[in-house]
Parts: C-alpha cells; sequence; structure tokens
C-alpha cells in the first residue's frame, strides 16, 4: 500500500510545468503511467533532475555502452562515484573527471570552485585520498569582452578551493576559440589513492539500517542545478546565477578527515556524495543499486534557511555534504566524530522494503515513488544523426611562405600554446610534497608515498581536429594522452572522459558525439587503455551556436620507478636531438594552418593506433634503460614548436637540419602523429633499438648555444622566445 501523497491538483502540474522542468510531453507521460496519477510538484522536481540529460545520460548512453572498460587491473570502471585501478603494492588509484561548465559561465568563481569541490567528493567518497587535481580549461576569443573576466574568475574559483582543501592542483590545459564566446568549459579531474581492500561503493544495504547525512547544512543554492546543465544558453541566462552553487573548501576539508576516519571502521555500509540534484540523487541512486526503498524525514535534515519546501530540500545542490548508510550498532561512534569535527550529522531515514522512496516533511507525504523506474525506466533515446562531411587535405605545396623564425614567434606566442604559467602559478601544485613533474610539462608526476613509484597525470583534447573529423579526433585525444604519459615514461592504465557537446537533438552535434565516441572506442582497444569513469555534459551552445567538439581526456599511467621519470627539458650542450616516428608534414586542422596562414580547414592527420603502439612503446622501453635524457611527444605547432618547448625548459638552443627534398613548413610544423623528440649522447644505440621496433628514427640537430637555428632560417634567441612565450598571457590579462 503507497501513502497518501499530498499532490497538487492535476491541472496545476500543466504540460508548461514539465516542459519548465526540462520534460518532453513523452516524459511526462510515462511519469503518469509509472505513478498512475499525476505528481506532486515534489514528485515532479525529482523525476526532473533524476531524468535530466545530467543524470541520466540519456542521449548518450547508448554510444557510451560500446566503450571498452575492463582490464585485468580494472577493480571497477562506470557506474559508480569514479573509476578504479590496482596500481600494486595493496594500493588502487581512484579518478574521475567532470564538467561544471553552465555555472562556471553564469558565475566563474563559484562555479569552478564548487567543480572541483564536486569531483573531490566523489573520490574520497569511495575511501580515496585525493592526491591531486587537474583541469581542462576552454574559453572563448581573447577579444571577447567577457572573456578575460570569465579566465580570471575561473582560474581564482579552482586555485581557492584546491589550495585551501590542501590537494596540489598538478596539471591541465587550457585553450582559447570563439566557438567557445557563450559556453567556457571548466572540466575538473580529481586523483586519489586507497588500499585495495579499503573501497567504498554506494549500494545500499540493510533493511532498517539507518541514512545518515552529514557535512554542511542545505540552503537554496544550486536548485535545479543539473536540469540547468541539461539545457542550452540563452538571453535569460544570468537569470539562471541562483542555481550556482556556493562552496567552501574548509568544510571540505574537514569532511574528508571525518569520511576518511570512520572508513578506517567497519560502520559504512554505502556511501554517497550529494552532487548534482543533492540529496535526490544520493538517495535514490544508493536505494536502487542495492533494490531498496528508502524513507526519508526531511524535518531531521540540517537547513541553512527557514521555510525551505521538501521541493526545494530534495533538489538543492548545496555544497560539502554526503549521505551515507550506517550499520545500526556503529550510530554513535560515527557521530562522535563528524561531533569532533564540527560538522552536522542527522540520521535523515531509513532502508525500507518495497523499494519506494518516501519523502515526509512535517508528518505529511510530498513524494512517495518506485525508485526502480526512475532508474531503470529513465528514457534512452536513439537521436539521429548525421555524419560530419569529409574535408579534403591540405596542400601545403599551396600554401605561402613564411619565414621559418617568423612563425616560430607566431606560434610560440599564440593564446593556445603560450605559457600557462599565469595560470598554475596561482594553484599550489606543491602541497603535501609528493609533486616530482609539475605544470609545464608532458604530464604531472606524482610520487606514491611509502613507494618508489610514482603516478603520472594528464588531460588533453584537439578540439579543431574532432570538429574536422570526428572519429579521428576522439582517437587523437586519447592517443595523445598516451604519448603524454608515455614520455615521462609512465605506463598508461586507463582513462577518464568528459564528453562535452553542443545540443544533441541537432542530428549534426548528435554524429559528433557518435563520431567522437567511435574513434575513442578504437584506441582504447587497440592501446588496451580502458575508460574507467567520465561524464557528459550537452547542450554547451547559446542561441543555436556550439561549442567545438570537446571529449577531454584524463589518462592515468604508472612509473614503476621513479628515479627512471623523463622530462622533457634538453640536459646538456652537445646532445644529438633524434625525432621518432613518420613526418608526412601534415598541416591540415592545425595550429601552423590557423595562427600562421589564418585558415581553419582541412582534414587532420590520420591516426595509425599500431603505430602509436608500436612507437609509444619503443620509447617507454628506452625511458626504462636510461638511454635517452630528455623526451617530449610531438603535437600542437609540430616539430619545432616541440623542440623550442624543449630547449626554453632546458635553457640550451639547438641546430636543426632539415631533411633535402621536403617543404621546409609543412616538415617543421606538421602535426603528424606517433611522434617524439628524444636528445641523447649517443644517438647509435636510439636508432638501433628504432629500427629493430620498425620504428623511423633520424638525427635531426644538436643542442648547444642560446638560439634555435634551423638550416637557413636566422637564428631565434631563447631570450626573444621566451619573452614571446611568457609574456602572452600576463599582457592579456592586464590588458585595460
Amino acid at each position: 500500500m503507497t501513502a497518501s501523497v499530498k499532490a497538487s491538483p492535476a491541472a496545476s502540474i500543466a504540460p508548461e510545468t514539465a516542459t519548465a522542468h526540462g520534460l518532453t510531453a513523452d516524459e511526462y507521460t510515462r511519469i503518469l503511467s509509472i505513478l498512475g496519477r499525476p505528481p506532486s510538484i515534489t514528485e515532479l522536481g525529482i523525476f526532473s533532475v533524476m531524468w535530466s540529460e545530467h543524470c541520466s545520460y540519456k542521449s548518450s548512453k547508448k554510444w557510451l555502452k560500446t566503450l571498452p572498460t575492463k582490464a585485468p587491473w580494472v577493480i571497477c570502471g562506470p557506474g559508480e562515484n569514479a573509476g578504479v585501478i590496482d596500481i600494486g603494492d595493496g594500493l588502487a588509484a581512484i579518478f574521475k573527471i567532470e564538467s561544471h561548465n553552465h555555472p562556471s559561465f553564469i558565475e566563474p568563481f563559484q562555479g569552478a570552485a564548487t567543480g572541483v569541490g564536486g569531483i573531490l567528493r566523489d573520490v574520497f567518497t569511495m575511501g580515496a585520498r585525493p592526491i591531486a587535481n587537474l583541469n581542462a580549461l576552454r574559453f572563448g576569443s581573447p577579444q571577447n569582452p567577457r572573456t578575460r573576466h570569465l579566465v580570471a574568475g575561473v582560474v581564482a574559483g579552482i586555485g581557492f578551493y584546491g589550495n585551501c582543501v590542501g590537494v596540489p592542483t598538478v596539471g591541465g590545459e587550457c585553450n582559447f576559440h570563439p566557438a567557445y564566446d557563450g559556453n567556457c568549459l571548466v572540466n575538473a579531474m580529481t586523483v586519489g589513492l586507497a588500499p585495495v581492500n579499503r573501497i567504498f561503493y554506494s549500494s545500499a544495504a540493510g533493511i532498517g539500517n539507518p541514512v545518515v547525512y552529514v557535512g554542511a547544512k542545505t540552503g537554496r543554492d544550486g536548485i535545479h542545478g543539473a536540469t540547468m546543465a541539461s539545457a542550452e544558453f540563452d538571453e535569460a541566462s544570468e537569470a539562471k546565477r541562483p542555481t550556482v552553487q556556493v562552496g567552501d573548501p574548509f568544510t571540505e576539508k574537514l569532511l574528508i578527515e571525518a569520511c576518511l576516519e570512520l572508513m578506517a571502521t567497519d560502520a559504512i555500509v554505502a556511501i554517497q556524495d550529494m552532487g548534482a540534484a543533492g540529496l535526490t540523487s544520493s538517495s535514490v541512486e544508493m536505494a536502487g543499486k542495492g533494490g531498496l526503498g528508502l524513507e526519508l524525514e526531511l524535518d531531521r535534515v540540517p537547513l541553512r534557511e527557514t521555510g525551505m519546501t521538501p521541493y526545494e530540500i530534495m533538489l538543492s545542490e548545496s555544497q560539502e555534504r554526503m549521505l551515507m548508510v550506517l550499520r545500526p550498532e556503529r550510530e554513535a561512534q560515527a557521530r562522535a566524530i563528524f561531533d569532533k569535527y564540527e560538522l552536522d550529522f542527522a540520521v535523515v531515514g531509513r532502508l525500507i522494503e518495497g523499494g519506494r522512496l518516501v519523502v515526509k516533511q512535517d508528518s505529511t507525504v510530498a513524494a512517495d515513488m518506485p525508485i526502480q523506474p526512475m532508474v531503470l525506466q529513465s528514457p534512452e533515446y536513439d537521436r539521429p544523426w548525421t555524419a560530419s562531411p569529409t574535408r579534403p587535405p591540405v596542400d601545403s605545396a599551396q600554401l605561402p611562405l613564411i619565414e621559418t623564425a617568423d612563425a616560430l614567434e607566431t606560434l610560440m606566442g599564440c593564446p593556445d600554446l603560450a605559457s600557462k604559467r599565469w595560470i598554475w602559478e596561482q594553484y599550489d601544485h606543491l602541497v603535501r610534497g609528493e609533486t616530482v613533474q609539475t605544470p609545464g610539462g608532458d604530464a604531472a608526476v606524482v610520487r606514491i608515498p611509502g613507494t618508489k613509484k610514482a603516478l603520472a597525470l594528464v588531460t588533453d583534447c584537439t578540439p579543431r581536429y574532432c570538429l574536422a573529423d570526428p572519429a579521428t579526433g576522439g582517437a587523437q585525444a586519447v592517443v595523445e594522452t598516451w604519448r603524454n604519459l608515455t614520455a615521462v615514461g609512465a605506463r598508461p592504465l586507463a582513462i577518464t572522459d568528459n564528453l562535452n557537446f553542443g545540443n544533441p537533438e541537432r542530428p549534426e552535434i548528435m554524429g559528433q558525439l557518435v563520431g567522437c565516441i567511435a574513434g575513442m572506442r578504437q584506441a582504447c582497444l587497440a592501446l588496451d587503455y580502458p575508460v574507467v569513469s567520465g561524464n557528459v555534459s550537452l547542450y554547451n551552445e547559446t542561441q543555436g551556436k556550439a561549442i567545438l567538439p570537446t571529449p577531454v581526456i584524463g589518462g592515468v599511467g604508472l612509473i614503476d620507478d621513479l628515479a627512471a621519470a623523463m622530462s622533457l627539458a634538453f640536459k646538456a650542450e652537445g646532445e644529438s636531438i633524434i625525432l621518432l616516428g613518420e613526418t608526412r608534414g601534415w598541416l591540415g586542422a592545425s595550429l601552423y594552418l590557423r595562427e600562421v596562414c589564418g585558415r581553419e580547414d582541412g582534414a587532420p592527420p590520420p591516426i595509425d593506433l599500431a603505430a602509436e603502439r608500436r612507437n609509444g612503446d619503443a620509447v617507454r622501453a628506452m625511458i626504462v634503460e636510461r638511454l635517452i635524457s630528455a623526451c617530449h611527444d610531438v603535437s600542437d605547432g609540430g616539430t619545432l614548436v616541440a623542440i623550442a618547448e624543449m630547449a626554453l625548459a632546458g635553457g640550451f638552443g639547438a641546430d636543426i637540419a632539415v631533411p633535402e627534398g621536403v617543404e621546409p613548413h609543412a616538415w617543421l610544423f606538421g602535426e603528424d602523429q606517433a611522434r617524439y623528440l628524444v636528445s641523447c649522447r649517443e644517438p647509435a644505440p636510439i636508432l638501433k633499438r628504432a629500427r629493430d621496433a620498425g620504428v623511423a628514427a633520424a638525427v635531426i640537430g644538436r643542442i648547444g648555444g642560446d638560439s634555435l637555428t634551423v638550416s637557413s632560417s636566422r637564428p631565434i634567441s631563447l631570450k626573444a622566445l621566451r619573452a614571446r612565450h611568457e609574456g602572452w598571457f600576463p599582457s592579456f590579462m592586464t590588458a585595460s
């Protein structure tokens, strides 16, 4: 028998009310069928957030199911708060990336700050101590009057939250393009460590067990944040400012310590953070995974505002809150721990039979709903999609001849390639004392305490490739992180993804999503590099103008011996520079084409997954055997940009010889894939090792001096190049 719900009259839930909650007419009809009656306003709100794109993945889950998620080292793949992999010595790495795009555009400081707070909770709710944060940022054109405001707010918010909570921000990326003018992207990633035998999950168990709310109090901030994140922007976007949450990193730090202390006992049956959709999603997901019902008494929920309705309490996305199921005999022990940290602790409900969510306030039933249909009968759409048109390659011979030095200076000072020191110097990347390689290299390297091992961590994506050819771009995003990890000597283990796209109801946008996932799948399979967690962020567009397709990949790799970790900096005068991998001079969709030639066309460089695997494995072996002194993968800007980055990092110049019979600008700036630059004192062993592995290899130069000299081009002083490379960001942020 179901409880009598104090529902509004049927007429009060008008079609426009359902539409305002992001529900289609068909979805609302399905709700009526599930309930057998009109919903109360609280029930409508609960359905709306659980069936939002942000929570249900209704447009993407058909395609997400095609991604490879298993490997012998994967302990837990997608479906939990974060992914879990075995890294040996009884330890697991737990990690995930998630978006906070819409909130960050509306209120950049709090939007970015609470994005960091939310992803931290996803990781420590599984029993891990967070050891590193990363991010991936995309902003509009530097000429857009709002861009500087968004950059300043987002960077300050990330730094504020991460620095205060005491977790180092060790890496990330930041790009600019007019396609992001109306919708910036803020993707946050956290990595943590936990014992493999102390990992916590969210599946509730035990009829009668107490359901406990811990952390901060509930307010009205963030209400309908999940549905707001599932809609595109329009002229009224500024009015959505109240849906942006407000974060408190000091409370989060206390919450981390209290949860980890309680996790050292056997008190917890299940635990879930209150992220998107707050108390609604955490209670529904825990009970749903356990096949149980849950009764909530909202009068017991700690509130910081008076007069909050059941609708507001259930949908609030106030930060720094967790929901857990405890063993009854451990309730007093748990309360004592949270009292010690001066955090709220309240038994707000219990697990019940019958599989229903019953929500009460003031002895009145505000909602009485079956839980499984909210999860199992949520919409799954096979939306129409069209493939992106094929672009022809760019004929490099038809491009204007540009002085090499001028082209390099332009590229090294352009917004995408300019040093991001202005950003990462606002982050504490050394707190905890385990950061070995700081921002600015191919990947961050963080020591695993108590071992000689380290984790290598990176985020990456090349949206212009994804626009030009989604399948190629999706594959390239995966292999780029694989190369980044390889270049520091790590064995790539797994990825987390953040799929940022426009409106999936438009077939061309849906085609971008389908294509990128197909490319990601092929790359993950070829590289034994599974997806263990992730997030989908759709409707990233304003008034019909979509962002570039941006499937950000967060990669995690393992360095077995930290002493063998590699960096990109040139180490000594007189060493040889070797280019590994085949160079054809591919300029389509390249930064050279965009920044130097003023064009955004052409097919992106093709991806040869067998070559990626072969070349990367060979480079990793060279690093482990101490055959090379520096390594850097070749990506944006091509070979000469990569050499310039190695030179600036080490403080040594170089002489580079362009091979005979090639077009210099294509050879120097082409973005052919599966390539690495290495330096060494004795090139013969490297060349032999490469030849034996079937990897193209050639000595292209020598380290020395204080300039870069390329064949017949004028020398480029490192001092001038550094000024151009380091100067763009500070100048942009201080311009009036």
